[in-house]
């Protein structure tokens, strides 16, 4: 089982809350108001805006990142900057339009530190990933989806596995809460970080290309 589970025995106030919505989408927006306004890690003090996620409620895709980034800290939405934007081609390619799932992080809020007077991103704290993991799995508890895509290793690490390997274990498939299944591929940024515009980038990309040819293949099975 992986580590977006809970016991559901406890019951707190965010939990009522949700359940007054009746419709998913609504359950989402309680949710997201509570990340809005979440001060449970120290990430709130640099943040411009925290990052809920965005997507379809009904979704049966639910992709999710490490966390934002610079450009997603400015606008509030995950997955806008340049891994957003190869995020998008790839989705277009397999013909999944971003409207239609949901996209979110581990972290809710940009993980940074100053560095030479300039904020700079980082690996989010494992103290920071804990605080964060309610939002995700509530999320989760909402939406139900069919397929959890993990990108990158910290998300995999975050949410199949804490000793999971992505160079091992990527594209194999784990057994998620409510009946979903987990798979993870490499994160479009590490794509661009290592990758450039050489043979590593198309090796790295035809990776990811048969993973999602997985995950289309089960959604659609």
């Amino acid at each position: 089982m992986s580590l977006l589970t809970r016991n559901l025995d406890l019951f707190d106030p965010l939990d009522a809350e949700i359940g007054e919505r009746g419709e998913m989408a609504g359950q989402l927006e309680v949710i997201a108001g509570h990340v809005k306004r979440c001060q449970d890690c120290g990430l709130h003090r640099t943040r411009t805006h925290a990052v809920p996620g965005e997507g379809d409620a009904s979704s049966g895709l639910m992709i999710v990142g490490e966390g934002p980034g610079e450009n997603e800290d400015l606008q509030g939405r995950p997955f806008v900057g340049k891994a957003g934007e190869m995020l998008d081609r790839i989705l277009v390619a397999a013909e999944i339009e971003r409207p239609s799932v949901f996209i979110t992080n581990v972290v809710k809020c940009r993980a940074c530190e100053m560095v030479e007077g300039r904020l700079q991103n980082r690996a989010p704290h494992m103290n920071e990933i804990n605080a964060c993991r309610p939002y995700l799995v509530r999320q989760v508890e909402v939406i139900q989806p069919r397929v959890i895509l993990c990108l990158g290793a910290p998300a995999g690490r975050s949410v199949i596995d804490s000793g999971f390997n992505i160079t091992e274990q990527r594209g194999q498939w784990f057994e998620g809460p409510y009946g979903s299944r987990i798979i993870a591929t490499f994160h479009p940024a590490f794509i661009l970080r290592r990758g450039g515009a050489g043979s590593g980038a198309r090796d790295l990309k035809k990776m990811v290309w048969e993973d999602i040819q997985k995950v289309l293949a089960y959604l659609s099975g």
